[in-house]
């Protein structure tokens, strides 16, 4: 019972990165750069604008994996058709035949 409510919750959480790619890439940029900032705050012999930069390259580092992941599930979507299906519900097909 806890294996399939537990795979009940992590469909549902890819889910909603599957409709919320560019949240998804915006939470992980934001929690990247609070983490990174922390770290570098721990880090007495730096600047206060080193420990900026350092939090902004780390952050976007993570930013650009994130959208290549993005892609990725973006591809295997396309690739799977499983994006026709969900879009086909919102065009109806029948407005647009070529009847005489």
């Amino acid at each position: 019972m806890a294996d399939s409510k537990a795979k009940t919750s992590l469909e549902s959480i890819r889910e909603w990165v599957v409709e919320h790619k560019l949240r998804a890439v915006g939470c992980l940029w934001l929690s990247g750069i609070t983490g990174s900032i922390a770290y570098n705050w721990s880090q007495p012999a730096m600047k206060t604008s080193v420990k900026l930069i350092h939090a902004r390259l780390h952050a976007q580092a993570l930013t650009l994996a994130a959208l290549a992941g993005a892609a990725a599930v973006e591809y295997y979507d396309q690739k799977s058709d499983s994006k026709a299906d969900r879009y086909a519900k919102f065009l109806p097909m029948d407005a647009y035949s070529h009847k005489d």
